[in-house]
């Protein structure tokens, strides 16, 4: 009996002992997300007043470009770190490129809005803040795809109208096209140059930073396993690497290749695809999504290599080191007028 009582006092107590810990942690959580909205605001505050400042016409001309240094000896003379001319400089764009307060969104910090300000073209700044929204990403993860050019990654491949559309809305997964990238980046391998890695090494690379290689590939995948065994006809064959993606309800399977793809590295992929179809799919899954990874491609040969195939089958390059911007801005330009 009396070991029954201290059971339930001891349920009681640890029972109360949760209940602590979740408000705690909820509080915490609370007063970090407050004082994050603070910061935003009042750094937008002394972003506007600047540029109040500096718009006020001839009787303050006098301050010029030296305004922002007088600002940072003097506030910091009074209040300490914080008021470097770098940083006033980071709260005065962040008033001039989101001038309406009201429609910040909260969820980031001061930290990613002085990473967007960075930003001068007004496309690929609102493309970054609406997909730091929809994916929530860190600061850390905010500035590899700043600096894997994400942005003109996706939208090279589309025309005037989806890049207009991926700036005001980041890039919403609805279709197998919008799952892929032309270009995909895998610097964090951190492969030394000249490289020479052969599939399996590269493959092996990619597991062993499983984590990173999901931020690249996009939202919605989650790993099913790697040299995934299909048998055909009693005959063994083995698929690269296979992932399934929860929002459009499919397998990928997505085959490695060091040199340049070929027709019958194609075919190959359409067969895995068939099989999967056929043989994998589960009662609500759709058709499989194919994806070849390949250091070069031909586009005429995957065209004619593809054809009357399922347009749910892609060739894509990749590259182990940053990509160029300024060949990939070029690829935009050439794709699309200027918007």
């Amino acid at each position: 009996m009396k070991h029954n009582i201290e059971k339930s006092v001891q349920k009681h107590y640890q029972n109360l002992l949760e209940k602590i810990s979740k408000r705690y942690v909820h509080g915490q959580a609370q007063a970090i997300r407050a004082v994050n909205e603070s910061i935003v605001s009042t750094n937008w505050d002394i972003g506007r007043y600047i540029v109040e400042f500096e718009q006020g016409g001839n009787p303050r001309a006098k301050y010029g470009t030296s305004l922002l240094e007088n600002l940072s000896k003097d506030l910091s003379l009074r209040h300490g770190r914080g008021f470097s001319r770098s940083n006033l400089n980071y709260m005065r764009r962040f008033y001039l490129f989101f001038p309406i307060c009201e429609t910040l969104s909260h969820k980031l910090s001061w930290s990613h809005y002085c990473e967007l300000v960075k930003i001068e073209d007004e496309l690929e700044r609102s493309f970054y803040y609406q997909q730091n929204l929809l994916e929530n990403w860190g600061i850390k993860e905010l500035r590899r795809q700043k600096e894997t050019g994400l942005f003109l990654r996706l939208a090279a491949s589309k025309d005037k109208d989806k890049v207009l559309a991926l700036s005001q809305k980041g890039q919403i997964i609805e279709t197998p096209e919008d799952l892929v990238k032309d270009i995909y980046v895998f610097e964090f391998l951190k492969i030394p140059e000249p490289y020479i890695v052969s599939e399996n090494e590269l493959e092996s690379r990619l597991i062993d930073n499983l984590e990173t290689f999901l931020l690249e590939l996009g939202k919605g995948f989650t790993f099913v396993g790697r040299q995934y065994r299909v048998t055909i006809n009693n005959k063994a064959y083995r698929v690269d690497l296979v992932f399934y993606h929860r929002i459009l309800r499919c397998f990928v399977l997505i085959d490695l290749k060091i040199n340049e793809v070929e027709h019958g590295d194609i075919s190959q992929m359409n067969t895995y695809m068939g099989y999967f179809d056929k043989e994998e799919n589960a009662e609500g899954d759709n058709p499989p999504i194919g994806i070849i990874l390949s250091r070069e491609k031909d586009q005429f040969l995957v065209e004619y290599a593809t054809y009357g195939m399922s347009s749910k089958l892609f060739v894509s390059k990749y590259k182990l080191y940053l990509p160029n911007k300024e060949e990939l801005k070029h690829l935009l330009d050439s794709q699309s007028e200027k918007i």
